[in-house]
């Protein structure tokens, strides 16, 4: 397969800051009641963006790569949604208020940016130089799937670990109005810097399972980057559009957890029997199709039952 020229890595580069803008400017200074409808823009936004990459890639690299691409970028969106219940789960725990928590989000997302692109080429520069890692990070999405499958209080989320030893050594401000807050005469972070803590610690833990994921797609850098990053980017705006239908699609995690599934035996089976791109495609947006439906319809037919 072709490697990436510089030329495109200038192009994606250049695609992320225009959709960014563009973000911004929808998202910028909306009300309660203009919020849903532009983060649904914004959220067409990023995946009009990644389907017109995508159409860049096959037609100037390769049909096959152009594939990949888009088989990765629908593994990492489909993926990011757990991401979104932990984020949800920590702004709850925080107390941070809507306004603030697209702040909050905003550095979160562009640390994770960093840091991903870091795993995927240590995660390609490692599968290349020992194959048998594959069954490793296969083993990893495995475990994965079986977290994902297993019930969890999300109404009354436990206070992680490491909040409770900052706090007894560090005076937190309940302040919401930046990062850090003068009180006493002295500065100490407020409550978005814990909520920035962690979700950039939430982003850690799922790249452990994104990146074996997505390279279950693709070995070429340029395409796992990509699809990766630009998956990433759009949580900002998808995080507010699941906002308002998380409480439809209480089955969706089996969906995520049928992803990782897959993700995981297709890396198993490599050896033997090689899934296509386009299959992979075909297969992830089956499966979240499915759950989508059923989570829609047992919705409507019982209103009332709780999450699982």
């Amino acid at each position: 397969m072709p490697n990436a020229q510089p030329i495109d890595w200038i192009v994606f580069h250049a695609l992320l800051l225009v959709l960014l803008a563009l973000e911004i400017l929808l998202l910028h200074k909306t009300t309660p009641e203009s919020a849903p409808k532009r983060s649904y823009a914004a959220t067409a936004l990023w995946i009009l963006g990644a389907a017109s990459f995508g159409a860049y890639v096959y037609l100037r690299l390769h049909p096959q790569l152009g594939q990949e691409f888009l088989a990765g970028y629908a593994l990492e969106e489909s993926l990011s949604i757990d991401n979104l219940f932990v984020f949800l789960l920590l702004f709850k725990s925080f107390r941070i208020v809507p306004d603030k928590q697209r702040r909050v989000l905003f550095f979160g997302i562009l640390g994770a940016v960093v840091m991903r692109a870091g795993f995927i080429v240590a995660g390609v520069a490692i599968l290349e130089k020992f194959n048998w890692v594959t069954y490793i990070f296969a083993v990893v999405l495995l475990v994965a799937a079986v977290r994902l499958v297993l019930p969890e209080d999300h109404e009354h989320p436990k206070k992680p670990k490491w909040q409770e030893w900052l706090e007894k050594r560090q005076p937190i401000s309940l302040s919401q109005d930046g990062f850090t807050a003068i009180e006493n005469g002295r500065r100490i972070p407020t409550v978005l810097t814990l909520a920035l803590i962690g979700i950039a610690f939430a982003d850690f833990v799922f790249a452990l399972d994104s990146i074996p994921a997505v390279l279950s797609i693709t070995r070429h850098t340029f395409i796992a980057y990509t699809s990766n990053i630009l998956a990433v980017m759009g949580l900002r705006s998808l995080f507010f559009v699941l906002t308002h239908a998380l409480g439809k699609l209480r089955y969706l995690h089996y969906g995520l957890a049928a992803v990782l599934a897959f993700a995981a035996a297709k890396m198993l089976i490599a050896p033997w029997y090689e899934v296509t791109p386009l299959a992979s495609l075909v297969v992830i947006f089956a499966i979240l199709a499915v759950t989508i439906v059923v989570s829609l319809l047992l919705q409507r037919k019982h209103p009332e039952a709780p999450a699982v």
